[in-house]
């Protein structure tokens, strides 16, 4: 087997990484997509290509295939996902392949229910749909078998992650189940499965580090299930039932208010992906901009670098920056997939949002600030600042005098190690702390790096509190700034 990698653009947007296996018989291309820490699969055998959880924007798929001289034949999802929303019909519609989910899915779209051990061909190889519910009642990993009929590799879903599992909250209400139970069946469906498989299989799981799918991911995205079954806690070979239940369902934070919308749309169906561009690609002069956001309830989205956000923004603008974690933010935070958004982004990078915003759901872009908001300064508009302060400067404020510092990183973060004095007040759920915040005094914010507290800095704004201070560098820097921090406790033993 031959392996290379490369770094790239997916379709222009967010940075991902191929990393592509090749064997006499067939080729297999992990597309990761690092914003959404999701991989997605292209599977060809002698002309035939099977896609594995295909993301939104489905033409590189097309076009891969297209090179390849190679046709789509099948179109596999491993279950209903929650944290994006699939190309899979798109990508159906486009190329008339079957889209195939695995038992008790009832998709409301045309779609091939594979049987427990069904098995489809694909060229010179074989895969194999083993149901495997526990994450959700539907979750399928699809095991590869070369031409030789060895089982190669397993496509696992959001099943097994490397160093974990799927979170078993996610489908209760539509299970009619508790999440304890939905850990049992996952527990069966590893130890039936998945676990009798032979050391050598490789590993393709749906997330990597960073998902809100699972706990302790890994930060690689691919293995051998050989060291799985040695590191990976959940896949312990003496673990009884009840010990998994109570590790896997240990430490599950809420999950993010956009999840149930997500799989709605996954197995409902959505909008093309080319007309929500042509709604969104409108470009808005500074005053048809402040017209539409004047007469809508759209959210003004600042999605530009958080140093150019803090030196002036649109006011009541919401940032939740690009080159950082993106998307997700934007389905914590925003929440409501339905929610008009009426866009500021970096000259260029208009159709980049737009389709990353459209990847966990949000398909209500009306429009974007033609220009960018240099246009809207030089029109000589009223617009907003942060003030932000060096961590350096900070500690220089500090040994005179006490002052309110909220850290808005997670709350796991923030045990591990903190500023002493410092209260924790997480973005992921910052609607609830909002009495906290001082409503006279000045006060500072401070994430890790700088990107959170200035998401932060700009929902406090825009709910009319102004008397904060942007802590630049965050944490981080506070660190080598000599501030005193509380003793660093390991993450795993908290």
């Amino acid at each position: 087997m031959g392996t290379t990698s490369r770094r790239v653009f997916f379709n222009g947007q967010c940075d991902g990484l191929f990393v592509t296996h090749k064997i006499k018989q067939m080729k297999i291309e992990q597309i990761y997509t690092g914003c959404l820490a999701q991989g997605a699969y292209y599977i060809e055998s002698k002309g035939e290509v099977a896609i594995i959880d295909p993301l939104r924007e489905v033409e590189p798929y097309i076009k891969r295939a297209k090179a390849d001289k190679a046709t789509i034949k099948y179109i596999f999802e491993t279950h209903f996902h929650a944290d994006f929303v699939s190309g899979h019909i798109t990508l159906s519609k486009e190329t008339g392949a079957p889209i195939v989910y695995g038992p008790t899915a009832n998709p409301s779209f045309d779609a091939i229910i594979a049987k427990d051990g069904q098995e489809f061909k694909l060229g010179d190889i074989t895969i194999k749909a083993l149901h495997t519910p526990g994450h959700t009642m539907e979750s399928t990993t699809y095991l590869l078998r070369d031409e030789k009929g060895k089982d190669y590799a397993i496509f696992s879903g959001d099943t097994l992650f490397l160093g974990d599992v799927g979170r078993p909250d996610l489908a209760q209400k539509a299970a009619n189940m508790t999440q304890e139970d939905l850990a049992g069946l996952l527990f069966n469906s590893l130890r039936t499965k998945i676990m009798p498989l032979a050391d050598d299989v490789v590993v393709y799981p749906a997330h990597g580090a960073g998902s809100a799918c699972g706990k302790n991911m890994m930060k690689e995205t691919v293995d051998t299930l050989g060291n799985q079954k040695k590191m990976n806690y959940a896949l312990r070979a003496n673990m009884t039932k009840e010990e998994f239940v109570k590790e896997v369902t240990e430490g599950l934070m809420p999950p993010p208010k956009y999840f149930p919308l997500n799989v709605k749309m996954n197995k409902e169906g959505y909008e093309d992906i080319a007309e929500v561009l042509e709604r969104g690609t409108t470009a808005l002069s500074p005053d048809a901009f402040e017209e539409a956001a004047n007469a809508t309830d759209a959210v003004i989205l600042d999605v530009r670098h958080q140093d150019e956000f803090v030196k002036g923004f649109v006011p009541r603008s919401i940032f939740i920056g690009l080159d950082g974690s993106f998307a997700p933010w934007v389905g914590a935070l925003i929440a409501d997939t339905k929610q008009s958004i009426l866009l500021v982004a970096p000259e260029g990078r208009e159709e980049e949002a737009i389709i990353r915003l459209s990847r966990v759901g949000f398909d209500a872009t009306i429009g974007y600030l033609k220009g960018s908001f240099k246009a809207w300064k030089n029109s000589g508009k009223e617009y907003d600042t942060i003030t932000s302060i060096s961590a350096k400067d900070l500690k220089d404020t500090l040994d005179n005098k006490e002052v309110p510092v909220f850290d808005v990183r997670k709350e796991s973060e923030y045990l591990s190690e903190h500023m002493e004095n410092a209260n924790n007040t997480p973005l992921d759920f910052l609607n609830d702390h909002m009495a906290e915040f001082p409503k006279e005094d000045t006060f500072y914010v401070h994430c890790a790096g700088g990107y959170r507290s200035v998401i932060a800095a700009s929902i406090l704004k825009s709910r009319g509190i102004h008397n904060l201070v942007d802590i630049g560098g965050g944490f981080d820097q506070m660190k080598n700034s000599g501030y005193k921090v509380t003793d660093y406790v390991c993450p795993t033993t908290l």
